[in-house]
């Protein structure tokens, strides 16, 4: 039974999840291109993109469509492939897919059917940005795009005690007004990189308090995409402050007894 079983998992396909550049076409492994090469087929999130990564690297394989519009509605037929043996490749327009991109679904989707998801190591804005910060890297959380609407704020203030290094990504657009928003909750002090235009020509660090780096970024108008690095509570302060609560919370206590 378990030689059976061994035989069927073989014989199913794999989906590779592979990583393209971020800006800087040498990123690009040698490994990603050969996979790319050899897939029967390659899920993209925009085709009209990635045809013009697969002809730089004079790579001849099919581009499908693959985008948050239509994954729900697509995975199961991709799934089914995968198990028929087929071998897919899926890759966003730049950076990690399922790294706010799409992914996540299929990725999981295959796995709940028993196929092998294999993710490539390679490109992605964050770690970058995170350990050319100055900030602590040794533990940190992701956050990606911040809710542009409904429950922003109670978003934000979910976070005010975070003592870990945080990771956001922003558009030139909205940065100023989100920097802004971080100084309302988390204090104009809270140290603060900026970090635009990743292993491109223009890349950019900027770095310092909230207040210096928003008065930065309202002389100097935000260009390419960013990611934000934003400083965790100091984990000492945030300990005595409990310390406090508490030892109030036990004086009202007591109060309220006698």
């Amino acid at each position: 039974m378990k030689d059976l079983l061994t035989t069927f998992v073989r014989c199913m396909g794999i989906l590779y999840i592979v990583p393209t550049p971020v800006g800087n076409m040498e990123d690009m492994t040698m490994r990603a291109i050969r996979v790319l090469k050899e897939a029967d087929f390659v899920l993209a999130e925009d085709t009209r993109t990635s045809s013009v990564l697969l002809k730089h690297f004079d790579i001849h394989n099919r581009l499908v469509a693959h985008h948050k519009f239509n994954e729900h509605g697509t995975s199961a037929a991709i799934v089914e492939r995968l198990k028929a043996g087929e071998t897919i490749a899926l890759i966003s327009d730049a950076g990690t897919p399922g790294i706010s991109d799409p992914g996540f679904f299929l990725a999981r989707e295959a796995a709940k059917a028993g196929i092998t998801v294999q993710t490539l190591p390679g490109a992605t804005a964050c770690i970058p940005a995170i350990v050319s910060s100055g900030l602590p890297c040794d533990r940190f959380c992701f956050e990606g795009f911040i809710p542009q609407k409904k429950g922003r704020q109670t978003y934000l203030e979910s976070l005010k005690d975070e003592v870990r290094t945080m990771i956001f990504y922003e558009s030139p657009y909205r940065v100023v007004k989100t920097l802004q928003q971080f100084a309302e909750v988390f204090g104009e002090d809270r140290q603060v990189s900026c970090c635009r235009e990743i292993s491109k020509i223009h890349e950019e660090s900027v770095r310092g308090t909230l207040a210096e780096v928003i008065a930065h970024f309202e002389e100097v108008e935000p260009r390419g995409e960013f990611v934000i690095v934003l400083a965790g509570r100091d984990p000492k302060q945030l300990k005595e402050e409990m310390k406090e609560k508490r030892r109030e919370e036990r004086k009202n206590a007591q109060k309220t007894k006698y």
